[in-house]
């Protein structure tokens, strides 16, 4: 049974639910969720990734696991930043489909070719799956030295799904065959811990529902504003408990999302420039240089000094389903000022975990390791619950806190609905076809004896109802 509260958007859960979850102690069930807990591992500057097995007979890879795309592709030959591949040869159940597609990400692209294949995953969901898989043949800058993966799992909607949303994903496949709720939660524990260390934090992908013992308190939903990424609605940040006071509609330029295959907090310009502000402004260090903040310089301190009691916690204020309300997301420095490089026996060297983008407001591993997420996608919603596993010395680095009011902000923080890929797609087409069509007239007209053709008379008006000036493409 599902408890809710009767005037919001909390809910604590019972380890199951009635509308098919199994029971986590359920053996008999498609899914054991207390089996999928820690089925994660990685490091948030290399991502987090998942065991997967493929083809017949099994072959084992391991997987990123990306909430921005919507593609699942694996390695399908020899990489020198992969130590292995999948070799569809000596997969009996492989079907290649011959349609060659190409993603681009924000940092690298690969390309490669469709094809069927059945997986099983070894922890928490019992049975095979037949799944549309890309086996990447060509990539540039996708697989980097140093990663322990060698594919990606992308989890967002199928509008994003490449070359067309008629690819179904990963996860709907998922849901198709094995009959699961249409949600997964995440959480991912790197809190403290070295960006790029061991490559072995633990963390967990539920598929099909929520595991208690992976968050504490409640969980405070904020609805999915568009089902192509898993775009949110942002109503304002703090640095230090004080209000940026810019625009709401600056935080979701051009969009807001949560992104688990971005590696930090990434801010629009304005707001980035705004946070560093407030930031230098706030902390307890006078001179800082401006290298450290764009990325290009590290910090350093004595290894037995702790440099987060210097910074300002960080909050973001989603709106909640009761769009009267929001809540806030919590940050300490503990998350953003993160460990990267020992220098000797001494120096300890930081990064800060917040860039600046010009296309979005990207929620990524740098918020993310604070919280269990949870992409409900059946309620169109995104769930955020305080994770056990943010701690640091033991105590929290992340916080969850509302209601508040939204009397202070506009009804609506998101400018437009986003014109992304496929629609752009549409219009292309439609364009195309139009010049088709105005190309055939011309060519019949060229055709036509002179003869034939109409001659104008004083008569004969070319107004401004009719003309392409009036109704023209812009």
């Amino acid at each position: 049974v599902v408890l809710r509260p009767a005037s919001g958007s909390r809910q604590q859960d019972a380890p199951g639910a009635a509308d098919g979850l199994a029971l986590a102690s359920d053996p008999g069930g498609t899914l054991n969720f207390l089996a999928m807990v820690e089925n994660l591992q990685g490091d948030s500057g290399r991502g987090y990734y998942l065991e997967m097995l493929i083809g017949t007979p099994p072959q084992a890879l391991n997987i990123l696991v990306d909430t921005g795309s919507s593609n699942f592709a694996v390695a399908g030959v020899p990489d020198p930043d992969v130590t292995s591949y999948f070799n569809p040869e000596l997969s009996s159940t492989y079907r290649s489909q011959g349609i060659e597609v190409t993603v681009k990400y924000s940092q690298g692209s690969w390309t490669g070719v469709l094809g069927t294949d059945v997986i099983t995953m070894p922890k928490g969901l019992y049975g095979s799956y037949t799944i549309n898989i890309a086996t990447i043949l060509e990539s540039e800058n996708f697989f980097l030295p140093g990663v322990k993966w060698h594919g990606i799992l992308g989890l967002a909607y199928d509008a994003l799904a490449k070359p067309s949303s008629s690819v179904e994903t990963f996860f709907d496949s998922l849901v198709r065959q094995a009959k699961i709720p249409n949600i997964f939660s995440l959480q991912m524990c790197g809190a403290g811990l070295p960006v790029s260390g061991s490559g072995t934090n633990g963390g967990s992908l539920v598929l099909g529902g929520i595991e208690p013992s992976l968050y504490t308190g409640d969980i405070w939903y904020t609805p999915i504003k568009e089902e192509w990424y898993y775009q949110v609605e942002i109503l304002k940040l703090e640095v230090g408990g004080q209000n940026l006071q810019l625009d709401c509609r600056e935080y979701n330029a051009d969009k807001a999302i949560v992104d688990s295959g971005t590696t930090l907090l990434r801010l629009p310009e304005k707001v980035f420039s705004a946070v560093v502000q407030a930031i230098a402004r706030t902390s307890l260090i006078q001179e800082f240089s401006s290298e450290f903040w764009t990325g290009t310089q590290l910090a350093c301190w004595d290894r037995t000094e702790k440099p987060w009691s210097l910074f300002p916690k960080l909050s973001i204020y989603l709106r909640d389903e009761n769009s009267s309300r929001s809540f806030r997301i919590s940050i300490l420095p503990q998350l953003y000022i993160q460990p990267i490089l020992v220098i000797g026996d001494n120096l300890q060297c930081y990064r800060f975990g917040i860039s600046s983008s010009t296309n979005a407001l990207v929620i990524g591993a740098t918020v993310m390791e604070g919280f269990y997420v949870i992409f409900d996608r059946a309620q169109r919603r995104v769930g955020f619950a305080v994770s056990p596993c943010a701690e640091v010395d033991g105590s929290p680095v992340s916080e969850i806190e509302g209601p508040f009011t939204t009397a202070d902000v506009a009804s609506n923080c998101v400018a437009s609905v986003s014109f992304h890929e496929p629609m752009l797609w549409i219009a292309s087409y439609a364009l195309m076809s139009l010049c088709g069509i105005i190309l055939l007239v011309l060519i019949v007209l060229l055709l036509i004896p002179p003869r034939c053709q109409h001659r104008y008379t004083d008569n004969d008006v070319v107004n401004d109802e009719s003309s392409l000036v009036r109704h023209r493409w812009k």
